[in-house]
């Protein structure tokens, strides 16, 4: 297919940032730059803030009038969001990549991650929603050794902001980190994400993008589980663990966050799972914590990927008052470890 005509006005800052970058051919591949858990913001540099969306990070590439949308994994999932693909292309590009999350919003306009795992589940995904918030290349530009802030503000111009879409641009904006986290966690956001102003794209995990949580949350491999006490078709609790040096460490239990359709789902597929020996590398005690009975316990092979939110970790490594937020599917569960705050 030929490459579309593409009718574009450019800042002069903009423009003369692009002529500035380096030709590139589009490459086929992008592993895209990944954030750090921090505990607070460093006292050195200029920060920009993003709303952290609670959804699936996902590159979009773009060629040829076509666009492909693939998740940090590499697994390409245009077939699972076909239409938001369609929409992708329509922007006013020849080629590029672009790096965003797929969310799918409230009545409020708050991303929920269980609506997005049911618009999946459902194969409802016209309500999914493309958050942009990065270009590391575009026609035929290496746009990664670019400032942060000036990316976003290619990024700004590429994506009309003022109009309803169901690809979005996500803002940036600056001010004091500890009253933006606190606004964010009022409005029920997961957190903000904060990005160096002078560093470029990397393809790699990298300190110069930090995310700042309103809540403890991060992923979880599932080795286990156990039934309902009052219904055995349904999971009554979870067993969470996590990778270190290729073994998989019990990390708790959660037995909320479920409604009964998804505690049957989840039951449905962990049976289809189901070993007689403990994948992990100490048996999980149930903890002072837990209500389940140690027993009741029955082994899965580690597949699973959970996404929980939690008040805290216990001193022996295991979550305290866990609630379930959804499936991850865009992870394997061998990448999953402990995330630390720095």
């Amino acid at each position: 297919m030929a490459a579309k005509s593409v009718k574009r006005e450019w800042s002069k800052a903009v423009a003369n940032a692009i002529a500035g970058a380096p030709p590139s051919t589009l490459p086929l591949k992008l592993s895209p730059q990944l954030a750090t858990l921090a505990g607070s913001l460093p006292a050195v540099g200029r920060w920009l803030f993003e709303v952290k969306f609670d959804g699936y990070r996902i590159v979009a590439r773009v060629e040829g009038g076509k666009a492909q949308r693939i998740t940090r994994n590499g697994n390409d999932w245009t077939s699972k969001m076909p239409s938001l693909a369609l929409e992708v292309a329509k922007l006013p590009v020849k080629s590029a990549w672009l790096d965003g999350e797929a969310v799918v919003l409230d009545a409020k306009g708050v991303p929920h991650f269980n609506r997005l795992q049911n618009a999946f589940d459902a194969r409802g995904t016209e309500e999914i929603v493309f958050f942009v918030f990065d270009v590391p290349f575009l026609d035929g530009r290496d746009l990664r050794g670019l400032p942060q802030q000036e990316r976003s503000e290619i990024l700004a111009q590429l994506i009309p902001g003022n109009a309803p879409s169901r690809v979005r641009l996500s803002r940036t904006f600056e001010g004091d980190a500890d009253a933006v986290l606190r606004s964010a966690c009022a409005m029920g956001l997961e957190g903000i994400m904060a990005k160096r102003a002078d560093a470029p794209y990397v393809l790699k995990r990298s300190t110069s993008w930090l995310k700042l949580k309103c809540h403890q949350r991060q992923e979880f491999a599932v080795g286990g589980f156990t039934a309902r006490s009052d219904n055995p078709r349904a999971v009554g609790s979870l067993l969470l663990g996590v990778y270190a040096e290729g073994k998989l460490l019990p990390a708790g239990s959660v037995g909320t966050g479920w409604d009964t359709t998804t505690a049957a789902s989840l039951m449905k597929s962990l049976v289809e799972l189901e070993v007689e020996k403990c994948p992990f590398s100490v048996a999980p005690s149930p903890g002072r914590w837990s209500r389940r009975v140690a027993s009741a316990e029955r082994w899965v092979k580690p597949k699973l990927v959970v996404e929980v939110q939690f008040a805290e970790w216990t001193l022996d490594g295991a979550v305290r008052h866990a609630s379930f937020q959804g499936l991850r599917l865009d992870k394997p569960a061998k990448s999953i470890r402990r995330e630390v705050a720095k």
